[in-house]
């Protein structure tokens, strides 16, 4: 079975490229919204190429793999940079994402992309490196 990481990799580049513009001008709250879908949508790939992975890895896996058990064998593949505690942040402000009309709320989810945003480089690399 082979992983296709094409979609993956683009929604990462389409986060960077949102942001970037959004750092230019914080000021458009529609610019603000659209770095927040990019971040639930490439959150939520980053959540499919890791279960995806792990089946490939662990094909005897018979039951669906828990939150947990996805960031702890990941880690255990050397995935990831960070731990369960970040990635369960990470999981916490996508879980907000529907609540963006909320200043704060959507300022709380902002502030945790770039260090997704690097996460999530890192875990493309190494699915490239090991597939």
């Amino acid at each position: 079975m082979k992983l296709d990481l094409t979609s993956f990799e683009k929604a990462i580049n389409s986060l960077i490229l949102i942001l970037q513009r959004y750092q230019n001008d914080n000021y458009d709250i529609d610019i603000r919204d659209a770095v927040i879908q990019r971040f639930e949508y490439t959150y939520s790939l980053a959540i499919k190429v890791m279960i995806r992975f792990l089946k490939i890895q662990m094909p005897d896996t018979e039951h669906d793999l828990t939150f947990n058990e996805i960031i702890r064998n990941s880690n255990k593949y050397g995935l990831l940079q960070n731990d369960i505690v970040t990635w369960t942040q990470y999981r916490q402000k996508r879980n907000l994402t529907s609540h963006t009309y909320d200043e704060t709320i959507a300022n709380d989810v902002l502030k945790i992309i770039p260090e997704f945003i690097e996460e999530s480089k890192f875990l493309l690399e190494k699915l490239k490196e090991t597939l």
